[in-house]
């Protein structure tokens, strides 16, 4: 909510005003999706499965856009878009054959504590192992969209030295890796979360304090990821094409920056 706030002006001029596109829709749906699940989620009319599948369905989103800033930052190449788009699908995919595992595996069992009675999550089967393998394949998603979006910028950087140009297209990648390398370092940190979970020494005991509280500080971070920095990945780029027009009569040499349909420069041949 705090960063919603601060991010409302920018969010108002940036998105509600401009004309509407697929990655307008991806923004409001993950901002204001992500709002009302935090809000529920305090409140606890969040489930377990509810959570779960939330965060599949969020971090399906987030690919979308990673695709489009990739596909637009490799100049709109089919063959990188069909081999990005293969290897969403195939995580992605096995995501939801997983998490529909670990559904149906997962089952209410009643205890009572002090008179009282109390409702817990009964794992069975290969639960831990299941988990760390979604985990592992959004490492492999997210590591490579990384990598490749490096790899991509350092050769344009390259290329602009050797020509000693910079200005618009330069700025643009700077502002697409800002937001791409703060959005994996939280992913990062999440994944240290998820990983020091599946060890011996909290798995034995899920209901212990310390490991409430762990998974408590997971779940956070994945909400700071997924519904905070995520929207910034379209946010910052629109900012920076806002600016680009506002202060300089070189943003007409530009057709159209990220999500504003589509990332294409149109600059001189070199690059």
């Amino acid at each position: 909510m705090y960063d919603w706030v601060l991010t409302l002006g920018q969010e108002v001029e940036l998105i509600w005003r401009q004309r509407w596109s697929l990655m307008t829709l991806l923004y409001l749906s993950v901002r204001y999706g992500g709002i009302g699940y935090v809000v529920m989620y305090m409140l606890g009319l969040i489930t377990y499965d509810a959570s779960n599948w939330t965060s599949v369905i969020a971090n399906a989103m987030l690919g979308v856009i990673m695709i489009a800033r990739l596909h637009a930052m490799y100049q709109r190449s089919r063959k990188v878009l069909i081999f990005i788009v293969v290897i969403f699908l195939a995580t992605k995919i096995a995501d939801v054959v997983i998490l529909a595992i670990l559904t149906m595996q997962i089952s209410g069992v009643e205890y009572i504590l002090s008179g009282t009675y109390q409702c817990m999550l009964d794992y069975a089967g290969d639960f831990i192992f299941l988990d760390s393998m979604t985990s592992m394949l959004d490492t492999v998603w997210e590591v490579l969209t990384l990598c490749l979006a490096v790899w991509i910028a350092v050769k344009h950087f390259r290329e602009l030295r050797q020509h000693s140009t910079s200005g618009i297209i330069g700025d643009c990648f700077t502002v697409l890796m800002k937001t791409h390398v703060s959005y994996f370092a939280s992913f990062l940190a999440v994944s240290c979360f998820q990983y020091s979970l599946f060890s011996s020494t909290f798995s034995t005991d899920m209901y212990s304090l310390d490991t409430q509280i762990y998974i408590g500080l997971s779940q956070i971070l994945q909400m700071v990821r997924m519904f905070v920095l995520g929207p910034r990945l379209i946010l910052g780029v629109r900012e920076y094409h806002a600016e680009l027009v506002a202060n300089s009569d070189t943003a007409s040499a530009m057709t159209s920056i990220v999500f504003e349909e589509r990332v294409h420069v149109s600059t001189s041949s070199s690059v």
